[in-house]
């Protein structure tokens, strides 16, 4: 990666002096780096500049030292569970499995408009908000389930895992006593051929 400005490239070491570190503008649809003396340079003669390469306007509060692949994955880690939290119905809940898919595909352009700032993006905002006061108790009730149904499973694999430590136990205990027993039976045949017995 290399500064869209200078071209400088980060930890070039043609410039001892300053440490480079780039910076993304992390603004959909631009993505771009910069190395910090670009940035400050032209910061210091106004508060946004155009990127060179495709124009978006970059300002210091979008500026990032992660990359826009992480900005991105993060926004649609945090959408998804905002808004998995309000379309939460299950395959149970529909008659047919297509009906089902195309529940979830409808939730999926949802989070999609919203994360790559679509032109429809507050429009899906607005259905989702919409949505959520609509089907507020159904929605409650649904989230109740899916905590009963985790501290079910949360439950058997704790019973699981005291059941494989009391087996283990349990076997280690027989191990132990097996090997007693051979250690008295090999003192015991010692005995027996040496006479003492």
């Amino acid at each position: 990666f290399s500064c869209a400005i200078c071209g400088l490239t980060e930890g070039d070491s043609s410039n001892l002096t300053t440490q480079n570190t780039l910076q993304t503008n992390a603004t959909v649809g631009c993505g771009h780096q910069f190395c910090t003396s670009c940035v400050e340079r032209e910061l210091s003669r106004r508060k946004t500049f155009p990127c060179p390469i495709c124009e978006t306007l970059v300002k210091r509060v979008t500026l990032s030292t992660r990359t826009l692949d992480d900005v991105q994955c993060e926004k649609d880690t945090s959408w998804r569970r905002r808004i998995l939290k309000i379309y939460n119905k299950a395959e149970k809940d529909f008659p047919t499995l297509l009906e089902y898919n195309n529940y979830l595909e409808e939730v999926e352009d949802i989070i999609f408009s919203i994360v790559n700032e679509e032109p429809n993006a507050e429009e899906a905002k607005s259905k989702v908000k919409s949505y959520e006061e609509a089907n507020r108790s159904q929605i409650v009730i649904r989230q109740s389930q899916r905590a009963d149904e985790e501290r079910c499973v949360a439950d058997r694999i704790a019973s699981e895992q005291r059941e494989a430590e009391r087996r283990k136990r349990e076997f280690q205990e027989i191990e132990k006593a097996v090997a007693v027993a051979k250690q008295k039976f090999k003192q015991e045949t010692t005995e027996v051929m040496l006479g003492e017995r």
